[in-house]
């Protein structure tokens, strides 16, 4: 929102919220209607292409945003160094109101202008108009109603909307307020109204005219720089023909320069162009890869999780991860994505002082871990990444999610014992994660029931517990496990036959609903695996799974990590973070376990807080 919001401010559709996709019903059902209606001689080609070009729209624009982020993660030719954050996900999360409003726009010209409706599907002479247009008249008209909305009449009430994001993505380019982006609509329009009424338009010439301005939009506000120098070097008037990201970059960085739309011709002749652009155009060409001190390495968990990386869908990524009906529909797609590139890839970078960290993700689901015959091939890109890690410099890398496992890789041991020259440490974050969940269980508590699939954790938490002097409540099929283990607590350990007495349970992977509901009412539930529980009681209290907030010096985190709140980190992340900032360096993974209490009190002298008391669903 400006900082003083002007009159038509807010989008008409504003109070449909999600159904604001309506507003395209009409025109999209009027012209199915009249295509089938008419006879085949009559039938209006150009009217039923409308909705299928604003398809095209919308995917135009998530290519340019998932490959936006993509190297802006890599850091090769990024331009500004600064993060993205929450506030600003938010304020551009209504990207796609300006394809809504030139829809409505172009349904109501095809029925009200005649010379707009049964168009040809090319004329050059049109698509030459237009760009002449354009080149001419749309680009001066621009430069100048651009430097009249940084006065600051118009700059406080529309255009300061749009520069509130200092750090550029490509949908940056089109948020704006409702009236501002109509007068944009007006300008545009020229050139297509021109050839509308000298009888030259064409599908084709709309069609390629306002990709173009899509392209140009999301290019000059990707944040890393796309256009090589050799097209300047052999055609050097092209300078003043086509911008580059960071010309127009700089222009939201400095303000009151590079004003130009996508041509900086008027720039150099009203001599408003920043005096560094050519020094950040070539400095940004020049910056490699960025190294990262720190790797988490994750996978995807359910098909439709890769919608809610950073790299997907910018609204999903920025909220927890549940499951979205529409998204299952793309699960084909997302099957054969992961199966054709087959790669880990980077999902977002981050920065904690002067730390740059890391997140990969490896293009396996869930499921693909539970199968023996996809073990050698996750084992092998996990290895994989481990060495690439290590070759690049890396200092910690941390195993999440199902990257770590008894049966998989003994807890990353197995990459250790293949691998013993490695300089990267491997960090399985199991202290930490034992540190959250002890810190988790109030200080009261006398008793506590450890269900669950038993694992390194599980053996921690009851040695950890047993020197507390706190009862263990375990199953029969644990029960025998940890009595044949346990040398100096078994007072601790007592064999629980029933589940009314506990109203603490520490939950690992495998907890079923018939358990749960077999809880007293008011049970705690904190769970000590990297994946939840189904939460299924209202009457009781949950924990997520082991994380702590992120300290306010962690920049670019502007997404969620798979079902963690906003600025919250898993265990096993944050370990990978800490082991670097202490320098330790020995490796965490395999059957061992880092010092608990050094680990712990280091992570909150680091500014990780742990997070608020459990959420009671429905508790009276």
């Amino acid at each position: 929102m400006a900082s003083t919001p002007g009159i038509l401010t807010d989008w008409p559709w504003k109070p449909l919220g999600s159904f604001k996709y309506l507003v395209l019903a009409p025109g999209v059902i009027h012209s199915l209607y009249h295509y089938i209606a008419k006879d085949e001689t009559e039938r209006d080609i150009s009217y039923l292409f409308i909705f299928p070009f604003l398809l095209w729209r919308m995917i135009h624009s998530q290519i340019w945003i998932s490959f936006s982020r993509y190297r802006t993660a890599k850091g090769t030719a990024r331009i500004v160094d600064k993060g993205v954050e929450f506030e600003q996900v938010d304020r551009e999360r209504n990207w796609d109101d300006q394809i809504l409003l030139n829809g409505v726009l172009f349904y109501i010209a095809s029925n009200c202008i005649e010379k707009a409706s049964n168009l040809p599907l090319w004329r050059t002479d049109g698509v030459v108009m237009v760009f002449l247009l354009h080149a001419g008249p749309v680009e001066f008209l621009y430069y100048w109603f651009h430097r009249a909305l940084h006065h600051h009449y118009l700059y406080s009430r529309y255009h300061s909307h749009h520069h509130s994001s200092i750090v550029t993505e490509p949908i940056t380019s089109v948020i704006h307020p409702f009236a501002e982006e109509f007068a944009y609509f007006v300008l545009f329009a020229i050139p297509i109204m021109t050839a509308v009424f000298s009888g030259t338009i064409s599908v084709g010439a709309y069609a390629v005219y306002i990709t173009y301005i899509d392209f140009m939009n999301y290019m000059g506000h990707c944040n890393f720089e796309f256009i090589p120098n050799r097209l300047f070097t052999l055609f050097p008037p092209l300078k003043f023909l086509l911008y580059t990201p960071s010309f127009h970059s700089l222009h939201h960085t400095q303000f009151r320069t590079n004003y130009s739309l996508f041509m900086p011709f008027y720039d150099y002749i009203y001599a408003t162009v920043h005096k560094t652009t050519d020094d950040l155009y070539f400095k940004s060409l020049k910056r490699d890869e960025e190294l990262a001190d720190v790797v988490h390495l994750t996978h995807l968990t359910t098909p439709d999780s890769i919608y809610h990386l950073r790299l997907g869908f910018a609204e999903l990524a920025s909220r927890p991860h549940n499951s979205t009906w529409y998204l299952n529909l793309l699960s084909p797609i997302t099957m054969m994505l992961t199966w054709i590139y087959g790669r880990t890839f980077i999902v977002e970078s981050n920065q904690i002082e002067k730390l740059k960290m890391q997140t990969w993700a490896i293009p396996k689901f869930n499921v693909q871990y539970l199968l023996q015959w996809q073990t050698e091939s996750i084992n092998s890109l996990i290895e994989e990444a481990i060495t690439n890690a290590d070759q690049k410099g890396c200092k910690v890398l941390t195993l999440g999610l199902l990257n770590q496992g008894e049966e998989l890789n003994k807890y990353g041991e197995i990459y250790i014992q293949r691998n013993p020259k490695l300089k990267v440490r491997v960090v399985d974050g199991s202290s930490l994660a034992v540190a959250v969940v002890l810190n988790n269980i109030p200080k009261f508590a006398t008793q506590v029931l450890l269900t669950g699939k038993f694992t390194k954790l599980a053996f921690a938490l009851y040695h950890s517990l047993s020197k507390r002097g706190i009862q263990i409540g375990v199953l029969n099929e644990h029960y025998k496990k940890l009595n044949k283990a346990s040398n100096n607590y078994e007072d601790t350990l007592v064999l629980a036959e029933g589940h009314s007495h506990n109203q603490i349970w520490l939950v690992g992977e495998g907890l079923t609903d018939e358990e749960q509901l077999k809880a007293p009412k008011g049970t705690t539930f904190i769970p000590f695996s990297q994946f939840p529980p189904k939460i299924l009681r209202k009457d009781c209290f949950y924990h997520c799974t082991p994380a702590m907030k992120a300290p306010p010096s962690l920049e670019n985190m502007h997404s969620c990590e798979n079902w963690l709140p906003r600025r919250v980190m898993s265990a096993w992340r944050i370990a990978g973070v800490v082991h670097a900032m202490e320098g330790w360096t020995e490796h965490e993974c395999g059957y061992g376990m880092s010092d608990i209490d050094r680990v712990w009190k280091a992570t909150l002298g680091h500014g990780f807080q742990p997070l608020d008391t459990p959420i009671a669903y429905g508790l009276p």
